[in-house]
């Protein structure tokens, strides 16, 4: 029986999670659940896979989660230091999907002992690449991707030598947006920047679908992960999202990864890797699909494309500068205060901020330098926003 925990188990990518766990639950002994203001679904579900520890992010929300576990053997417990405490008790495999920067120290805590890490947080290896991937091998633990296009990577370059990569190619939907004027963004409403037209996910992120930040990430994590060059990782958008990565080598041969628009592909792949098992995913008619559509972004509609190439161009901590201000923006977005355009503009700023001086992206990548940079990106997108 395989121990396991799900960091963000409430989020898409956490109640996929359990969806599969759930689907063979001799399986699987659940050692923690956390989430956060969604106290009725993690208790839910802690009660469900009779997880040892259960866990929200907000402490004032704590005292409900105790109410809502009174009577089942289930610990509650809250906050920052709770969370990397699930991340820290032992577990053959453990899934990071807490949603931003909030997720990096529990995922280091796994890492540091030992776990297989399931790595749906994008912020980890944007904010603190080097220093997450040196813990992973100190610590003789794995990092397996979750993201649909670095798993389709992944799994191209299964038996492959990165020598002969010439290019990586992650393709984009293009959001909610792909096809609206360019002056009529400025104008885009919560409610429209929220949908998606082909993924179910959380709202943060498909607000980041629509403003191609989340996919100027993955081309920051692409990097990271894979070690190869930013001048080999191109993106193209794909509407249909049928095919989540291709990988070129230097034959000139392209593996492309097909699938469906469903995360629990991924997720299964890394949850039962190095095996394949069967997963509830629909098979692809591809006879009914007819066309597959590739687009180039257009870098007018989408800048945060051209800030990761920056980001990637400077290193340093400049991505924890990036996602910092990134998820700053996202929030007066979703409060009103900003309209959709403003977004990349705040984090054009910041970065020009950082970049005056050196001394704070060159410093050492620890957990406190990553943590003390995105706290004062937030600080500088509140006070370029106040402007």
């Amino acid at each position: 029986m395989r121990r396991v925990s799900i960091l963000g188990a409430t989020g898409s990518i956490g109640q996929n999670t359990i969806d599969l766990i759930a689907r063979a639950p001799d399986d699987y002994d659940v050692v923690a659940l956390t989430g956060g203001a969604n106290i009725t679904q993690l208790a839910t579900d802690a009660r469900a896979l009779r997880a040892d520890l259960a866990v929200t992010a907000y402490p004032e929300r704590l005292e409900d989660l105790r109410a809502a576990l009174a009577g089942s053997d289930v610990i509650a417990a809250a906050g920052a230091e709770a969370l990397k405490e699930a991340g820290a008790r032992p577990a053959d495999w453990v899934m990071s999907a807490i949603v931003g920067a909030a997720g990096l120290a529990p995922g280091i805590a796994a890492l540091e002992q030992g776990a297989t890490l399931a790595l749906a947080n994008k912020e980890s290896l944007v904010c603190a690449g080097k220093l997450v991937l040196e813990t992973a091998r100190l610590n003789n633990a794995r990092l397996l991707p979750v993201d649909s296009e670095h798993s389709a990577i992944f799994q191209a370059l299964v038996g492959e030598d990165m020598g002969a990569v010439e290019r990586i190619i992650i393709t984009a939907s293009g959001g909610a947006f792909r096809d609206w004027p360019l002056e009529a963004l400025k104008s885009a409403t919560l409610a429209e920047a929220s949908s998606h037209p082909n993924w179910d996910m959380g709202q943060r992120i498909t607000i980041d679908s629509a403003s191609m930040f989340n996919k100027a990430m993955e081309v920051i994590e692409t990097r990271e992960y894979f070690g190869v060059a930013p001048n080999q990782i191109e993106v193209i958008i794909h509407p249909e999202s049928m095919i989540h990565a291709m990988v070129g080598f230097n034959d000139g041969a392209i593996m492309a990864h097909v699938g469906p628009p469903d995360m629990r592909h991924a997720i299964g792949y890394a949850l039962h890797w190095p095996q394949r098992r069967d997963l509830p995913v629909a098979r692809l008619d591809l006879a009914q699909i007819g066309q597959l559509n590739f687009i180039a972004p257009d870098m007018a509609r989408y800048p945060a494309l051209r800030l990761a190439r920056a980001v990637m161009a400077r290193g340093g901590l400049m991505g924890a500068a990036f996602n910092g201000a990134k998820e700053r923006a996202l929030d007066a977005f979703i409060a009103g205060h900003i309209h959709f355009t403003r977004m990349a503009e705040v984090v054009e700023e910041v970065l020009t901020r950082f970049e005056s001086d050196p001394d704070l992206i060159d410093a050492a990548m620890t957990l406190d330098n990553v943590t003390q940079t995105d706290h004062l990106a937030r600080k500088w997108a509140d006070q370029v926003m106040a402007q």
